[in-house]
């Protein structure tokens, strides 16, 4: 298979590193990643400054921008005559589970691979910030990545995987569960302080709030020692409401009423 990669904790990560010495033991490799980090970024696509491209090996670069720039650029220019079978976005340092997709650069790169047509899968590993583990357990979800890419997983058109696995070895993984997405908040998301010349600044961080414990979610699931798989979806339109607003609507002229 020709395998396109990328991630948003950067060029030199680990997961990716990790990722991409698994993969190319079978598999064709090709790899854009941001050069820095861009944890956080979502769905943004550089369009207010120019983008520059590094090699770092044959078909390995990075772009100075996020990981949506880095797909667009290597499906338009870099790679441009290779057709791939499969985006991987990842492997990241870090969950992403809940709310947390929506400002998810490992999965805003799936997301843009499924945009332009190609079986995309974002991975992340729920590594636990606090305790900045020595050892990461990237090989497990490398495993649970082979696992799938071996056993043929059809996939659905404008429909992607987020994939979350705990950071545990791979004998101690319970299982695989297909998940729904979560709900969980933050509190004290924004820590102020003083910097050295008695200036203010504050900074976005958050501890995380469960929300939502029901058996059938992805954080549950790896809470619990499971494999969170989650299928989503392009189509962000809410279906059923549109029945309500159509009742809203009925009989109501908005542009010809006096008030």
């Amino acid at each position: 298979m020709n395998i396109l990669i990328t991630n948003d904790d950067g060029i030199n990560a680990d997961g990716l590193i990790a990722l991409k010495k698994s993969l190319e033991k079978v598999h064709s490799v090709f790899i854009v990643a941001p050069l820095k980090e861009q944890s956080g970024s979502s769905h943004s696509l550089t369009m207010n400054m120019p983008l520059r491209v590094y090699e770092y090996g044959k078909n390995y670069y990075a772009v100075d921008g996020t990981p949506t720039d880095c797909i667009m650029l290597a499906i338009n220019k870099i790679f441009e005559k290779i057709q791939f079978d499969l985006l991987i976005s990842g492997i990241n340092y870090g969950a992403n589970l809940g709310d947390d997709i929506t400002y998810s650069g490992t999965v805003a790169g799936a997301m843009e691979g499924c945009l332009m047509g190609i079986p995309s899968i974002a991975i992340s590993l729920d590594v636990n910030f606090k305790k900045r583990p020595v050892y990461v357990h990237y090989e497990t979800a490398v495993f649970v990545l082979n696992k799938i890419i071996e056993n043929g997983l059809k996939f659905k058109k404008d429909t992607f995987l987020n994939i979350n696995v705990p950071d545990l070895p791979i004998e101690k993984i319970k299982g695989i569960k297909i998940t729904r997405q979560g709900k969980r908040t933050y509190k004290d998301v924004i820590v102020e302080n003083i910097d050295p010349r008695g200036e203010k600044y504050f900074w976005i961080a958050g501890t995380p709030v469960v929300l939502c414990k029901d058996e059938d979610t992805d954080i549950y699931a790896v809470e619990n020692g499971y494999v969170s798989i989650t299928p989503l979806k392009m189509d962000l339109t809410d279906y059923e409401f549109i029945n309500e607003l159509n009742k809203f609507l009925t009989n109501k002229d908005f542009f010809n009423s006096s008030g």
